[in-house]
């Protein structure tokens, strides 16, 4: 691979990084920690939507990044020539 295009590469792989894991931080630690006590008035399936996403709603969040990050990685990968046939 040429430098600027690497250079490119790896640019677009570190932004969708940055942007997973502003996403696990502000699931993990603002829903979970944070915001836990103003997320508690409103229930979710009988329990406080604060405490839900402390114990189950971010375990959905980081599968679903998973699968996101694997999208857009193969995406990235296309568009830089570097994909797996």
């Amino acid at each position: 691979m040429e430098d600027s295009n690497s250079q490119g590469y790896w640019k677009a792989t570190l932004a969708l990084l940055t942007r997973i894991l502003i996403i696990w931080f502000a699931v993990s630690f603002g829903a979970g920690i944070l915001f836990a006590d103003a997320l508690n008035g409103i229930h979710l399936g009988g329990y406080p939507l604060g405490f839900w996403f402390a114990q189950q709603g971010s375990i959905y969040i980081f599968v679903a990044l998973i699968f996101y990050y694997a999208k857009k990685m193969g995406d990235i990968d296309r568009q830089f020539d570097v994909h797996e046939d």
